[in-house]
């Protein structure tokens, strides 16, 4: 490892702490893609119907993290993870003990209004208990432990879904209250992210930012090509004759290789050094190869060495995102700007199904995963202008990265 480059081990306790809790939470996130099955086969709603609710579902984890953010800032990390993740628990058990479609409709909108609250404040608490340069790996940690937890959820969920869908709801609502335990007994009483006020400034305002709605805007963008994996990409395996398990297959391998590849990059002595920018738009050039290649893919190998390169680029990419809008912070607002920041996300799960399909069935898939391939690499050119946007909207940057830049 290149002389100066932090390790993994020299992470505090309190990442550590919240790495293992969040893992085992996501162990049991196994739900949401049985919740429209279960709106059908458990409570009778049409296929019509359940896409609504969903709909409903999607929306109301907007606020919820916006309301999770404000938390955060006001109370603190730890109290608002734990009560976020109490409350998940709590819509999980009405779902599954709901009577009618009603009750569970109700349920369903109370699940997204709580889904998204402790999100804020764990990468808050990430921001706050780490120095800038451990930033990225403290991130990439976090995202490498949730990708590694998702196999095992997916494990689980082909076990407990052969005994009683509504069984899957209640094991999710028990890996949050652990969760909430761990979080509870594990982190320290002092909360780092908890603010006492900024002395008489001015409150910061989020989304008066126009750093911030830049990073925003860019997020946004890559959101929607991301959740092209999930929407478009079983389309086009099916259009190229291709079985429904391939799906399973690639999800694993893209995992595995992020997993992989979190230790193995912060040995790559350019990319260990280089500023969030730069690291970017390695990562979307890498992306954009691999969606280019998703275009021309026709046999399940390919698409597996493929799937191969662009995780390798999505693994650049964790971490450094969120670090970004870490330092574009102020210290007593982490958790509102993380929060927004995440809403782009929220609009991604509206935009993305459209353009996928859209694109998909006007062009074809060789087209449209073209058309994707060069939106990440329009993200990859334009850090140069977004990096020049961040430096004149504020006093955050300016210095170069020796001398501890924030957004280097």
């Amino acid at each position: 490892m290149p002389t100066g480059t932090p390790s993994y081990r020299d992470l505090p306790a309190t990442v550590w702490a919240l790495v293992l809790a969040r893992a085992a939470n996501r162990l049991g996130a196994f739900t949401l893609p049985f919740l429209a099955v279960t709106l059908v086969q458990e409570f009778g709603a049409t296929v019509a119907e359940a896409g609504y609710l969903f709909a409903a579902f999607g929306a109301a984890t907007i606020p919820s993290r916006l309301f999770g953010g404000r938390l955060a800032d006001r109370l603190g990390a730890k109290v608002t993870i734990a009560g976020g993740l109490g409350a998940t628990a709590a819509a999980q058990l009405l779902v599954a003990a709901a009577p009618t479609l009603g009750v569970v409709a109700v349920a369903v909108v109370l699940l997204g209004l709580a889904f998204e609250i402790y999100e804020p404040p764990s990468q808050a608490l990430i921001a706050d208990s780490t120095p800038p340069a451990q930033h990225t790996q403290a991130y990439g940690l976090l995202a490498a432990a949730m990708a590694a937890a998702g196999m095992g959820a997916g494990l689980l969920a082909a076990l407990v879904a052969g005994w009683d869908l509504r069984l899957l709801f209640v094991v999710d609502a028990a890996t949050c209250l652990v969760c909430a335990a761990a979080v509870t007994l594990l982190l320290p009483r002092r909360d780092a992210s908890r603010r006492v006020g900024t002395g008489g400034a001015a409150p910061a305002r989020p989304w008066a930012d126009t750093g911030l709605l830049a990073l925003v805007a860019a997020g946004t963008v890559f959101a929607v090509i991301y959740l092209q994996i999930t929407i478009a990409l079983p389309l086009t395996l099916t259009a190229r004759g291709l079985p429904p398990a391939a799906m399973g297959i690639l999800l694993t391998t893209s995992a595995a290789t992020i997993i992989a590849a979190q230790p193995l990059l912060t040995r790559v002595r350019a990319l260990a050094r280089a500023d969030h920018h730069t690291a970017m738009a390695a990562g979307y050039v890498l992306v954009a190869a691999g969606l280019f290649l998703y275009a021309r893919a026709d046999t399940l190998l390919v698409f597996t060495v493929t799937t191969v390169l662009w995780s390798v680029g999505d693994a650049v990419l964790l971490g450094r995102a969120y670090a970004l809008v870490a330092a574009v912070a102020p210290p007593d607002a982490r958790g509102r700007y993380l929060a927004v920041y995440g809403v782009s996300w929220g609009l991604a799960a509206v935009v993305a199904p459209l353009a996928g399909t859209q694109l998909l069935a006007r062009w074809g898939p060789g087209a449209a995963w073209t058309t994707l391939a060069v939106a990440s690499l329009a993200l990859a050119l334009a850090q140069p202008a977004l990096r020049s946007h961040l430096e004149r909207s504020g006093p955050r940057a300016g210095t170069p990265a020796a001398s501890g830049n924030p957004l280097a």
